[in-house]
C-alpha cells in the first residue's frame, strides 16, 4: 500500500530520520510510527499524572479540593465576569 506524502516538511523530517536511523524512508517511517505510538501507550493521563504527584509529595486534598470550581471563578480568572 502506497503513501503519498505532499508535505515538504514531513518529506525532510522522514529522509533526515532515515539517515540518522541509517535506513531507508519505508523503514524510517515503519520505526517513528512505532516510536509514537508506543510512547502515546506509555504516556500519563492527567489523573495519573495527579496520583503519581499526591503520592511522591504526600498530599491529601482537603474537601474543599473535592468539589469542582464554580463558573464564576473561571469567569473571574478571566475577567469575563
Amino acid at each position: 500500500m502506497a503513501i503519498n506524502v505532499n508535505n515538504p516538511e514531513a518529506d525532510a523530517l522522514t529522509r533526515q530520520f532515515a539517515q540518522m536511523a541509517g535506513v531507508g524512508i519505508t523503514d524510517a517511517i515503519v520505526i517513528a510510527m512505532r516510536e509514537a505510538i508506543e510512547r502515546r501507550c506509555r504516556a500519563e493521563t492527567p489523573l495519573e499524572t495527579a496520583a503519581r504527584l499526591r503520592a511522591t509529595y504526600q498530599l491529601v486534598p482537603g474537601e474543599q479540593a473535592r468539589h469542582p470550581l464554580s463558573r464564576q471563578v473561571f469567569d473571574a480568572m478571566w475577567d469575563e465576569t
